[in-house]
């Protein structure tokens, strides 16, 4: 601490060690306004390329690393131009995160169209037309047809059918089924949905 020609403490040693060590470290408020000249233009830098609050927190973290790691640079040259670089790639790694995320593709939400809770009128108008040719196509069908399509709507499996009606295989149950939804199909038009 002393000056190298300085055995003992003398005033004039400690007054160079004080001057000695006033010159390499620049006074706390000197720093206080550098790092606040830095700070603003790192923010006006990343605020070129991204959104004010981001930049500001960008310029944060800037500020952390070049304390933490870059603490023995104390001039403005020196520490601009490095700034500014690692505004450079954190900007970049802020994008990649971003696009990532799908921040870039969002749509806010008062521009989505949530589909309404009912069946749309269309939808409503198919449904009801179907029913009603369905309803007309089984009043139709004869009564085993119908005593059939009862029991499965009823959840019955073809055992439980074949004992209900009497079949004397379960064969029959499905030829009966098979044979009872064609003649439905017919009655209904020859398709499910209506034609043209």
């Amino acid at each position: 601490m002393y000056h190298e020609g300085c055995r003992r403490p003398s005033g004039s040693c400690i007054l160079w060690a004080m001057l000695r060590e006033s010159i390499e470290k620049p006074p706390v408020r000197a720093r206080e306004q550098l790092l606040e000249k830095l700070r603003e233009r790192i923010v006006s830098f990343a605020a070129l390329k991204m959104q004010r609050d981001a930049a500001e927190d960008l310029a944060q973290e800037v500020l952390l690393l070049l304390h933490e790691k870059y603490g023995h640079l104390d001039r403005l040259e020196d520490l601009l131009p490095l700034s500014l670089k690692i505004v450079r790639y954190k900007v970049m790694a802020y994008r990649r995160k971003a696009q990532r995320r799908g921040e870039y593709t969002q749509v806010p939400v008062d521009e989505i169209q949530v589909a309404g809770d009912g069946v749309d009128p269309l939808s409503a108008a198919e449904q009801r037309e179907m029913r009603e040719r369905l309803v007309t196509a089984v009043a139709q069908l004869g009564e085993r047809c119908r005593k059939l399509f009862a029991l499965k709507l009823e959840g019955k499996t073809f055992a439980e059918i074949q004992a209900e009606l009497g079949a004397a295989s379960l064969n029959t149950v499905y030829t009966w089924d098979f044979r009872c939804r064609k003649n439905l199909l017919e009655l209904m038009g020859g398709s499910w949905e209506k034609n043209g």
